[in-house]
């Protein structure tokens, strides 16, 4: 029977930890029998569980040392800020060595970068992380905008949703329908590709700008017509050299760039929240033309307006 190991780190999220334990304990054989058998690991049986309220512990019958035993181990979410223990981090990689398959999700990816294990691959975090991740350890190529990333042995996963697609990817690997069955139960879409965009919150930043909060909110109110950057710096009262000046310094982008993506947002808020046919949704976020939404949608959001649609429409 293929052996997962979970290994809980101190201050390892609670969420985390319970996702690849569902999800491999729902796969059977054909027999019925269970495909997996899965293990939690703690230190001294006891972990720490991060969160907003009153840490709580897991208590298993399974140590650290047990990942050494495991065909694949998972290691969830922990705090970013601070190193794991070395010992957790040398069980990691000798259970690498020892022909393991290596998974992260959400912040996990840090335990597997200070194991080592990152280095000269590419990999992904939680998005908001994902920053952080890159600056602490330079030789990982890190993406921050797909859901999970690959790279044969040693995979990575973004924020808690992204952990259950990771899960079904490696059942998908081992059992192939197997991982459709598991996302029935699981009620959740069985098959959202690593590639696929995070689905991250964009701000709006400078809003409240005494220079250009009041462009900003004329740009929202104006995403169905053509603007031009002529357009913009006529309301902003501003020649276009200054506009583009203090648009990149107040919102860290271009005034085109930040209108694009306010569009992209509102074609997701009307996909989610009303029927409107793509003709419409194009016309009212001034794309015009459903093919120009299309592309558009799909370089920001890595999907369709379609798929898009039928994963989240409320």
């Amino acid at each position: 029977m293929h052996i997962v190991a979970v290994l809980a780190l101190d201050g390892v999220s609670a969420f985390d930890l319970a996702i690849p334990c569902q999800v491999f304990a729902l796969v059977t054989g054909p027999d019925g029998s269970p495909a997996y058998e899965v293990r939690v690991c703690v230190d001294r049986s006891m972990a720490a569980t991060a969160g907003p309220t009153e840490p709580f512990h897991v208590s298993s019958s399974y140590c650290w040392d047990d990942v050494l035993g495991a065909d694949t181990v998972v290691v969830p979410g922990v705090p970013a800020e601070r190193a794991p223990d070395p010992r957790a981090l040398r069980l990691l990689r000798e259970a690498a060595e020892g022909g393991a398959r290596i998974a992260s999700i959400c912040t996990g990816a840090f335990a597997l970068a200070h194991a080592g294990l990152l280095e000269g691959r590419r990999a992904t975090t939680h998005w908001r992380f994902a920053g952080a991740l890159a600056e602490r350890f330079p030789g990982i190529d890190v993406d921050p905008s797909v859901l999970y990333v690959d790279e044969g042995r040693v995979l990575t996963s973004a924020g808690i949703a992204a952990g259950l697609d990771l899960c079904l990817h490696l059942v998908r690997q081992d059992h192939g329908a197997a991982a459709a069955s598991a996302a029935r139960v699981l009620v959740m879409p069985p098959q959202r590709t690593g590639g696929q965009a995070q689905y991250i919150e964009y701000p709006a930043p400078g809003i409240d700008s005494a220079d250009l909060g009041g462009t900003l909110q004329w740009m929202r109110h104006k995403l169905s017509e053509p603007l031009s950057l002529a357009d913009i710096a006529a309301h902003a009262m501003m020649s276009r050299r200054s506009l583009a000046r203090h648009f990149r310094a107040q919102t860290g982008t271009t005034p085109l760039r930040w209108l694009l993506v306010q569009r992209v947002a509102r074609a997701r808020e009307l996909l989610e929240t009303t029927e409107l046919p793509l003709t419409r949704i194009a016309e009212a976020t001034g794309f015009g033309a459903v093919e120009t939404l299309r592309h558009h949608f799909v370089r920001q959001v890595g999907t369709t307006p379609s798929a898009y649609r039928s994963a989240f429409r409320r």
